[in-house]
């Protein structure tokens, strides 16, 4: 197949869920499938991240998009200013006519055989009636998350906008869902929700993979009995507000039971009031972007997951899970992920419970070597990234085979009424 894969940005440095996935998909495809990468592009990617796309497309194709930057006054006027739009704000800003015009382009040279729009972001700029089937890769349910971030917000005034996103987003999800030829969803649950709330027809599911030759533990004398992980973007709200919830009510209780309990929070741009928290209180540390989590998951006697806020499927716990650590989650973080409660991982839903089981798997180290190497097994057998890219390239070929046999028969339409 030759593929149009639209994003709203490059793909280096590799060190997000979502970056994450697509590469690794990509990286897969590229062997028996030709790639179009055409993405926005913000200008901050050196000469050698652009060079890298080379990893995971055939054609490179950047179109120039600045953004706000965020908590700048420009920000806050877009964010009043988007109280007229229909569209919510997390999808309006990525609006480019130069993205649409280069894909009508394409498209009418016959450039490719299937469109792929990678998130809910770019599939405002992809035109009605083009002459080749279209794919939406969900990668979470965008609608839910906004949705979380309303229910769980205590600021009157943002809460009252958060509803509006909430709202904008669940009416903009639907229209993509259904107007699309199909939808790849990340889990099944995933793929049921989109079903039943936006009556979205072609929906289809792919699991979420892992490196398990990247994600192997390396040396276990590095383990720090008492130090606890959590690897992330920081600038995602959801993970923003997992940590927030964690050092505001589970550390406190951790630090009852375990005086020397240390937390190493992992991911770029962390928020201004951790940086401070960590410099008051040396019991967090922060790394922001690294090249590589494996040593600080190595480090750890436990991996933590304590999202309130979030869709699709995480990415970290698979790689946790490929390093053989003990896993302590909500079941919001695991949601969508085929494992078990007290077989892989624990579950655990309330502050007190949460801190609980972090404290179990710190204090018996046979515990959380033996839910680790169950973990590791499971992840090993079932998720590398060549199955799942197979299982995503098959059903873009379905929804392009189906598309030729419905052309065929409107032609044929045609001819017989004439």
């Amino acid at each position: 197949m030759r593929i149009l894969w639209l994003k709203t940005e490059l793909l280096h440095p590799v060190d997000k869920g979502g970056k994450i996935r697509t590469y690794n998909m990509l990286k897969e495809l590229k062997r028996d499938h030709h790639i179009t990468y055409l993405t926005l592009d913000d200008g901050t990617a050196t000469a050698g991240e652009r060079d890298s796309a080379a990893e995971y497309c055939h054609e490179l194709v950047a179109i120039p998009h600045r953004l706000r930057e965020k908590f700048t006054p420009g920000f806050y006027a877009e964010l009043a200013l988007n109280l007229i739009s229909s569209q919510p704000y997390a999808i309006k800003k990525y609006e480019s006519a130069t993205m649409r015009r280069e894909i009508i382009e394409r498209a009418s040279k016959g450039a490719f055989d299937v469109l792929v729009c990678d998130f809910l972001a770019p599939a405002l700029n992809v035109p009605r009636d083009l002459p080749c089937p279209v794919v939406l890769f969900q990668h979470n349910v965008e609608a839910m998350i906004w949705k979380r971030h309303y229910e769980v917000q205590g600021n009157p005034l943002k809460k009252a906008y958060l509803l509006g996103q909430w709202r904008k987003m669940r009416s903009f999800e639907g229209q993509m869902c259904r107007r699309f030829d199909c939808v790849i969803a990340v889990s099944a649950e995933d793929r049921e929700q989109m079903r039943q709330e936006y009556s979205a027809t072609a929906v289809f599911d792919v699991p979420t993979g892992v490196d398990t030759e990247f994600f192997r533990p390396r040396a276990p004398e590095m383990l720090d009995p008492h130090n606890i992980v959590f690897t992330g973007s920081m600038d995602w709200l959801p993970n923003e507000d997992a940590i927030r919830y964690f050092t505001e009510e589970i550390m406190p209780l951790i630090k009852q039971e375990i005086s020397s309990v240390t937390l190493t929070v992992v991911g770029r741009n962390p928020y201004p009031g951790l940086l401070e928290l960590s410099k008051r209180d040396k019991s967090i540390m922060v790394t922001g972007r690294v090249d590589d989590v494996r040593p600080f998951i190595e480090k750890a006697a436990a991996y933590v997951v304590p999202l309130r806020i979030g869709g699709g499927t995480r990415l970290k716990i698979f790689e946790a899970m490929a390093m053989e650590k003990a896993i302590v989650s909500t079941t919001i973080g695991a949601e969508g992920l085929p494992i078990r409660n007290d077989e892989e991982l624990i579950l655990a839903d309330t502050p007190a419970a949460f801190a609980s089981s972090v404290v179990r798997l710190l204090q018996d180290q046979a515990l959380a070597r033996s839910l680790g190497q169950r973990a590791a097994a499971k992840v090993r057998e079932t998720f590398g990234w060549h199955r799942v890219a197979e299982n995503f390239a098959a059903i873009c070929e379905n929804t392009v085979n189906k598309a030729a046999v419905q052309t065929a028969v409107e032609d044929e339409g045609v001819l017989v009424s004439r």
